[in-house]
């Protein structure tokens, strides 16, 4: 048999190539699907199915893309009710690849279309060797009921999610593998762990939602303290559930700075995707500060509003074709250029650029006793807040910080902190957009503050 995941950190998601006897299975494919094609065609595989744990939220499939190029069937749980055509599986169902057999579970709670792959290999067990949970199972986790919106309730999911955890996963082996579809960072759960395996038996004893617990007290604790879905993920479910458009990979339009500026004044938005340090040097006013370096595409999709027309800021043609295909990743097609020449360009050209200050978390701790930083943002997850924050600080979280900035004093300045300066940077130029004017980012963010001893509660 062979098998490899591939991970894709700006996302937190998991893919499976899985082959045998020269043909193979990708299972909750990225909507760029070269690297599956390539590495089927290195280790002599034809890509003939592709298998969708559900109808995904967090990103655009890549099913279509993949049936359309290699001529592969897809399969879905037979509740999806996609709009095209697809195999639709049900309980024990399979699909035998040679020595290797792939038999779907249905497991709903997630999604109620939600399925699971358990992997067999005769030359190794009678029992399955691995199982690919979805988002039904993560590792230290297990997925949201709540993204269903007004079609089904977050306690009706809650209880089939209880149901096909104790009921189906609990049940198989011990030994059993376990490969889930997202890892730390994915907001498809509250607190997923950096792991991106683990086996049926570790997950028995250490991840928190699978200890011995009433089914009530699961809904309870499933039903409780969610954090807000990000908006596109609905919309995103729609398009796969459509059936996404082909993939257009190419290089979008070189734009001067003049053309930036005209586009911006009729509604274009301005994603610059440079470091924070770089962002902070100079940007154009009222852009977004989303970087590249860290988990870009998710925090896209979260801040800016799918079919908003995007111009972007970057280092070099290359990270602004890596921009694109990310922004494509949560179905943002609307990618109208680029600003030619970076933000030297725009300089050059007489426009006005806009500053935002660096300090180190010493620093901000000299202004905290001084009496100076009056206004301390913490923008983390609330599972990160609650592990400890400083004092003084107010918690909104990045996603809801557009909605919730009224909160804040707009004439008091502000420092953001994050845990490294990432997220922080990104919330820095959403205040920026609601009229903040003295924004300060935090470089290090809580992670330096903790190294550097400072106080932290909790």
């Amino acid at each position: 048999m062979y098998f490899k995941q591939f991970y894709l950190g700006c996302l937190a998601h998991a893919s499976y190539l899985i082959g045998c006897n020269g043909e193979a299975v990708v299972v909750d494919p990225q909507r760029d699907v070269d690297l599956y094609i390539e590495e089927a065609k290195k280790e002599n595989l034809s890509i003939r199915h592709v298998i969708e744990t559900h109808l995904h939220a967090d990103f655009v499939s890549g099913h279509r893309e993949l049936s359309s190029r290699t001529g592969a069937r897809i399969y879905y749980g037979y509740r999806a009710d996609a709009k095209f055509d697809y195999v639709a599986v049900h309980e024990g169902d399979e699909i035998p690849l040679g020595e290797v057999t792939l038999q779907f579970l249905e497991t709903p709670g997630h999604t109620p279309e939600s399925v699971s792959v358990l992997v067999f290999d005769k030359t190794q067990s009678a029992d399955p060797v691995a199982v690919l949970t979805g988002d039904t199972m993560f590792i230290g986790d297990v997925g949201r009921p709540d993204l269903m919106g007004s079609t089904m309730s977050a306690t009706e999911l809650a209880g089939m999610l209880y149901d096909s955890l104790h009921q189906k996963l609990l049940a198989l082996p011990d030994q059993v593998k376990v490969y889930p579809a997202h890892g730390a960072g994915s907001m498809c759960g509250r607190n997923i762990s950096k792991e991106t395996s683990s086996t049926i038996g570790e997950q028995r004893k250490f991840n928190y939602a699978l200890q011995p617990m009433s089914r009530n007290e699961f809904i309870m604790i499933m039903t409780t303290d969610l954090p807000e879905a990000p908006q596109y993920f609905s919309t995103d479910a729609r398009i796969n559930r459509e059936g996404p458009a082909l993939l257009d990979e190419g290089v979008p339009a070189e734009l001067s700075p003049q053309e930036v500026d005209a586009l911006q004044k009729k509604g274009h938005v301005i994603v610059d995707t440079r470091s924070s340090d770089q962002y902070g040097t100079g940007h154009i006013p009222g852009s977004y500060n989303i970087g590249l370096s860290g988990q870009f595409a998710s925090w896209a999709g979260c801040l800016i509003p799918l079919n908003a027309p995007m111009i972007l800021v970057a280092e070099n043609e290359q990270a602004v074709s890596e921009s694109r295909i990310r922004l494509a990743r949560v179905g943002h097609d609307t990618v109208a250029g680029y600003l030619a020449g970076g933000i030297l360009a725009w300089n050059q050209a007489g426009f006005p650029l806009a500053t935002t200050e660096q300090i180190t978390v010493d620093e901000l701790d000299r202004r905290i006793k001084e009496g100076v930083a009056k206004q301390v943002l913490d923008v983390r997850r609330p599972p990160e807040w609650r592990s400890g924050h400083i004092q003084s600080a107010i918690h909104i979280p990045l996603n809801q910080l557009s909605k919730d900035a009224s909160s804040l004093d707009k004439e008091t300045a502000v420092a953001v902190i994050c845990a490294g300066g990432y997220r922080s940077s990104a919330a820095t130029s959403v205040l920026e957009q609601l009229g903040f004017h003295r924004i300060t980012n935090v470089v290090g963010g809580m992670t330096a503050w903790s190294n550097a001893k400072l106080e932290v509660a909790s």
